[in-house]
């Protein structure tokens, strides 16, 4: 512990110094798809423990996802949803175009990692990160406030991507909860050697405000390959 606070006491000064370069070096350490990703097929499952549901998908190269065999049209959306969800968070974009409009300083340090505060456009968001990784998302979106912790992450060897994490929507004025926290678990694999990362599984599990679970559902993503035929 005297060790700890000696490390948190140490960066801790530099407080209120400019910290782009550090921030930087972890959004690009983010895994991104390069611009050949050609899009990919496969099957899928659905379950929440008592139904299962089964299809089958494709991602196109516009990351559009098509659900095929599955008439719940509410587990058609869900799943077309995580699917494109991941999909748009592989899209390779520079450190300037999404971020040339803010400036960033250092916060304080503390376990989860060190904090980054965003002026400039995206001024009142903030982030934690630690070893090149973003640990903590503060961003305000659509008039919410959401924050995601991360606790674990994939190394692809290209850079990491987030596994087990959690997100929770705020009041952007008081800060309070709008509903309970949700929790992921993400497993991803390569779709053939040296090719793309995609996800093989997802299972998020909803808290009610007073911490209780309320639902639980598994995405399964099976039987993959590329729409490009050079899988070599």
């Amino acid at each position: 512990k005297i060790i700890i606070k000696k490390i948190f006491m140490l960066t801790n000064e530099k407080i209120g110094e400019d910290c782009t370069d550090f921030f930087k070096a972890a959004y690009e350490n983010r895994y991104t798809w390069d611009k050949n990703f050609s899009g990919y097929e496969g099957s899928c499952t659905w379950t929440d423990g008592e139904r299962e549901v089964k299809g089958s998908f494709c991602l196109g190269q516009d990351l559009k996802a098509t659900i095929n065999q599955i008439d719940d049209e509410d587990i058609h959306k869900a799943i077309s949803s995580q699917l494109w969800e991941v999909a748009i968070h592989r899209v390779r974009r520079s450190f300037e175009q999404t971020h040339g409009k803010n400036t960033f300083t250092f916060g304080d340090t503390n376990e989860i990692g060190s904090e980054v505060i965003v002026g400039g456009k995206n001024e009142g968001d903030k982030y934690r990160v630690k070893n090149d990784v973003v640990k903590m998302v503060y961003r305000h979106i659509h008039g919410n406030l959401i924050v995601i912790l991360t606790k674990e992450v994939t190394h692809t060897g290209n850079g990491y991507l987030s596994k087990s994490y959690s997100s929770q929507y705020l009041d952007p004025i008081s800060k309070k909860d709008l509903k309970g926290r949700s929790f992921f678990n993400d497993d991803f694999v390569p779709l053939y050697k040296g090719g793309p990362w995609v996800l093989s599984s997802r299972s998020i599990h909803q808290e009610s405000l007073e911490g209780s679970i309320i639902s639980k559902q598994k995405f399964s993503f099976s039987k993959l390959k590329s729409l490009c035929s050079n899988q070599d």
